[in-house]
């Protein structure tokens, strides 16, 4: 049997990691410090800036005290050890302790730091000073059109509360855990630098891909800094920015599930058993965008794989690419269910016999 202090250091380790890089169940139960400090952050529609600026504080204090926690913690979750006694405790506690308590000083003493001459000092402030014309204006007027840029309902804004992308009509912005990064639409230049596709999904049952975009901004007192975001929203994203977006010749985006689709029904049709071309058999090309020669056959194969169904056997010859029997595929399913396609059974596109992916065989 476990003792408490380890079980309690196990529970706490994961309490504080979740509380720091908080998923989705902690921040569904209001375990963030936007929702429990909320009385005292005030409204982000009201004033963005503002709101940040007490946000990234609060939550700079609360993460420093996590070590301070779990000391109170043990204090309770193990009394044998006497840890209310500083000088019965171990010198290895001690030092846990004076580490403790120095992280939550430093901390304090940071955003004491940060509040003089009115938050001047803090972190986004100065980088809006950044982006002030004159230099000398203050970062007051760009915390204001800032503010009531964010308060429009053309704005485009994606991600959890404390990883937001937005983009407004002047501005790119990228919220994180302790900052706000800045950049002015006019002086910068976006590029598209890496693209990562994840097969598993939180939010979705279908294959998620990942863009990474570079915002550099041609201000030198502007740090560059990286946005992310789902290649569905590429294109809304675009429509916003006033420039073009620069992509790497090796990163392909993918903007919609069908096409998402497409590569994974390209994938399994690949695995399902090739077809055989009769030597007497030419082969023509594809019906649907006669572009390239017809590669694929429908041959019932889902029987053999004690699938019980509605696929019949299809005796048309080769008509289809697999990238436009793909397509067809695609465009015959409930587009508000994607999770259900792969399962799925469609009409042949010349003969209306039902097929699934299983039936799809390449053409060899």
């Amino acid at each position: 049997m476990e003792s408490p202090d380890a079980t309690f250091t196990l529970a706490y380790l994961v309490f504080s990691f979740c509380f720091v890089f908080t998923p989705n169940e902690f921040r569904l139960a209001g375990l963030t410090v936007q929702n429990l400090f909320s009385s005292w952050l005030g409204s982000e529609d009201v004033g963005f800036i503002q709101y940040h600026v007490r946000r990234t504080s609060t939550t700079l204090l609360v993460h420093f005290s996590l070590p301070l926690g779990y000391y109170a913690g043990m204090c309770i979750a193990a009394p044998e050890k006497n840890l209310p006694y500083i000088h019965l405790v171990s010198a290895g506690w001690q030092a846990f302790l004076v580490l403790s308590l120095c992280l939550q000083l430093v901390s304090w003493g940071l955003v004491i730091y940060w509040s003089r001459r009115q938050w001047s000092n803090h972190p986004i402030c100065r980088t809006l000073q950044a982006h002030a014309q004159p230099q000398r204006s203050g970062w007051g007027a760009v915390a204001t059109s800032i503010n009531t840029e964010f308060r429009r309902i053309d704005k485009f804004a994606t991600g959890a509360p404390g990883a937001r992308v937005i983009v407004t009509d002047t501005w790119v912005l990228k919220v994180a855990t302790y900052h706000v990064h800045v950049a002015q639409q006019t002086d910068t230049h976006l590029s598209v630098t890496d693209s990562r596709q994840h097969q598993m999904s939180p939010d979705s049952a279908t294959p998620t891909q990942i863009l990474t975009i570079r915002v550099a901004s041609i201000n030198p007192a502007v740090n560059s800094f990286d946005i992310r975001l789902m290649s569905t929203e590429y294109s809304e994203l675009r429509e916003k920015l006033h420039a073009p977006i620069r992509s790497a010749t090796n990163v392909v985006i993918h903007q919609t599930i069908s096409e998402l689709f497409l590569d994974t029904f390209k994938a399994h049709a690949e695995l399902n058993q090739p077809y055989m071309l009769p030597s007497e058999m030419e082969v023509e090309l594809c019906i649907g965008c006669l572009q390239v020669p017809a590669g694929t056959k429908l041959i019932r194969l889902c029987c053999e794989e004690g699938h019980d169904n509605e696929c019949r056997q299809c005796f048309c010859r080769p008509m289809w690419c697999l990238s436009c029997l793909g397509r067809w595929f695609a465009s015959r399913q409930n587009q508000e269910r994607p999770e259900t396609w792969l399962a799925s059974c469609v009409p042949c596109p010349t003969c209306r016999s039902k097929f699934c992916i299983l039936d799809v065989c390449l053409i060899h």
